[in-house]
């Protein structure tokens, strides 16, 4: 996983966990975020995916997978936060 020094100060100050980053940039859907970069976050379907992958400990880890990362058009994760709003596809 290639984090950026800032990727990884806010993913230990907002308690994301490398195995959740690691899930999400296996599992996560991917949506342009502007500049080339994209937002990749868990929707319905990649809920689904994790819950096959995972079987009965998706429901552990049900708790830790309202996050998103932004990553860069060089596979760099910029950053990592908590969702606190619903994103919104057009």
């Amino acid at each position: 996983m290639n984090m950026t020094n800032h990727a990884s100060i806010r993913s230990q100050q907002r308690a994301i966990s490398p195995m959740v980053v690691d899930l999400l940039l296996q599992f996560g859907t991917s949506e342009p975020a502007g500049d080339g970069a994209s937002k990749v976050f868990f929707d319905k379907a990649a809920r689904r995916r994790i819950q096959k992958y995972a079987g009965p400990l998706a429901s552990i880890l049900n708790e830790f997978l309202d996050v998103y990362a932004v990553v860069a058009s060089d596979s760099r994760i910029i950053t990592t936060a908590h969702l606190t709003q619903r994103i919104r596809r057009h």
